[in-house]
Protein backbone atom coordinates (compact mmCIF):
# COMPACT_ATOMS: atom_id res chain seq x y z
CA UNK A 1 0.00 0.00 0.00
CA UNK A 2 1.57 3.37 -0.50
CA UNK A 3 1.33 5.54 1.69
CA UNK A 4 2.70 8.55 -0.33
CA UNK A 5 -0.07 10.92 -2.37
CA UNK A 6 0.97 11.99 -5.56
CA UNK A 7 -0.42 15.16 -7.52
CA UNK A 8 -0.34 15.81 -11.07
CA UNK A 9 -0.44 13.55 -14.02
CA UNK A 10 1.47 9.82 -13.85
CA UNK A 11 4.45 9.64 -16.19
CA UNK A 12 3.00 8.07 -18.84
CA UNK A 13 0.13 10.65 -19.10
CA UNK A 14 2.25 13.52 -18.72
CA UNK A 15 3.78 11.85 -21.95
CA UNK A 16 1.24 10.99 -23.87
CA UNK A 17 -0.24 14.74 -23.32
CA UNK A 18 2.77 16.39 -24.04
CA UNK A 19 2.90 14.96 -27.48
CA UNK A 20 -0.61 15.74 -28.55
CA UNK A 21 -0.64 18.68 -27.44
CA UNK A 22 2.59 18.98 -29.35
CA UNK A 23 0.97 17.71 -32.48
CA UNK A 24 -2.30 19.53 -32.38
CA UNK A 25 -0.18 22.71 -31.85
CA UNK A 26 2.01 22.17 -34.93
CA UNK A 27 -1.21 21.52 -37.05
CA UNK A 28 -3.09 24.34 -35.60
CA UNK A 29 -0.01 26.52 -36.49
CA UNK A 30 0.08 25.10 -39.71
CA UNK A 31 -3.63 26.28 -40.69
CA UNK A 32 -3.06 29.59 -39.04
CA UNK A 33 -0.07 30.06 -41.36
CA UNK A 34 -2.21 29.56 -44.32
CA UNK A 35 -5.19 30.86 -43.38
CA UNK A 36 -2.81 34.32 -42.67
CA UNK A 37 -0.31 34.29 -45.61
CA UNK A 38 -2.03 31.94 -47.61
CA UNK A 39 -1.04 28.50 -49.39
CA UNK A 40 0.18 29.70 -52.56
CA UNK A 41 3.84 28.20 -53.12
CA UNK A 42 5.29 31.84 -52.86
CA UNK A 43 3.47 31.88 -49.32
CA UNK A 44 6.76 29.64 -48.40
CA UNK A 45 9.42 32.40 -48.53
CA UNK A 46 7.38 34.50 -45.51
CA UNK A 47 9.75 34.50 -42.97
CA UNK A 48 6.73 35.68 -40.64
CA UNK A 49 5.18 31.96 -40.68
CA UNK A 50 7.91 31.40 -38.00
CA UNK A 51 6.22 33.80 -35.64
CA UNK A 52 3.26 31.66 -35.82
CA UNK A 53 5.15 28.57 -35.30
CA UNK A 54 7.10 30.16 -32.73
CA UNK A 55 3.53 31.54 -30.63
CA UNK A 56 2.71 28.01 -31.59
CA UNK A 57 5.27 26.63 -29.10
CA UNK A 58 5.44 28.86 -26.67
CA UNK A 59 1.37 28.81 -26.08
CA UNK A 60 1.32 25.47 -25.09
CA UNK A 61 3.54 25.71 -21.84
CA UNK A 62 0.34 27.53 -20.42
CA UNK A 63 -1.57 24.76 -21.43
CA UNK A 64 0.86 22.40 -19.52
CA UNK A 65 0.64 23.86 -16.36
CA UNK A 66 -3.64 24.56 -16.60
CA UNK A 67 -3.55 20.83 -17.55
CA UNK A 68 -1.04 19.64 -13.87
CA UNK A 69 1.84 19.21 -15.35
CA UNK A 70 4.49 20.50 -13.48
CA UNK A 71 7.51 22.42 -15.51
CA UNK A 72 9.92 22.61 -12.90
CA UNK A 73 10.51 18.71 -14.14
CA UNK A 74 11.08 19.73 -17.93
CA UNK A 75 14.91 19.55 -18.85
CA UNK A 76 16.13 21.18 -22.21
CA UNK A 77 15.31 17.90 -23.46
CA UNK A 78 11.73 18.46 -22.82
CA UNK A 79 11.62 22.03 -24.34
CA UNK A 80 13.33 20.71 -27.24
CA UNK A 81 10.81 17.72 -28.16
CA UNK A 82 8.24 20.19 -27.64
CA UNK A 83 9.20 22.72 -30.37
CA UNK A 84 10.89 19.53 -32.41
CA UNK A 85 7.30 17.97 -32.55
CA UNK A 86 5.68 21.26 -32.97
CA UNK A 87 7.91 22.53 -35.80
CA UNK A 88 7.75 18.89 -37.70
CA UNK A 89 4.00 18.74 -37.75
CA UNK A 90 3.41 22.72 -38.73
CA UNK A 91 6.13 21.27 -41.56
CA UNK A 92 3.99 18.55 -42.55
CA UNK A 93 1.12 20.02 -42.77
CA UNK A 94 2.09 23.47 -44.18
CA UNK A 95 4.24 21.61 -46.91
CA UNK A 96 0.65 19.64 -48.02
CA UNK A 97 -1.34 22.61 -48.18
CA UNK A 98 1.26 24.54 -50.03
CA UNK A 99 2.12 21.58 -52.80
CA UNK A 100 -2.03 20.44 -52.83
CA UNK A 101 -3.33 23.57 -53.31
CA UNK A 102 -5.73 24.08 -50.55
CA UNK A 103 -7.52 27.58 -49.65
CA UNK A 104 -8.36 28.58 -46.52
Amino acid sequence: MATETRSGLTGHLRSVTTTTLACLFGVAAAFASGALFGTEPAAAANRQLLFVLGAAVLVQFPIHRLLGIDLDEYGVKDYLYIAFMTFTLWFMTYAIMLTTGVSL
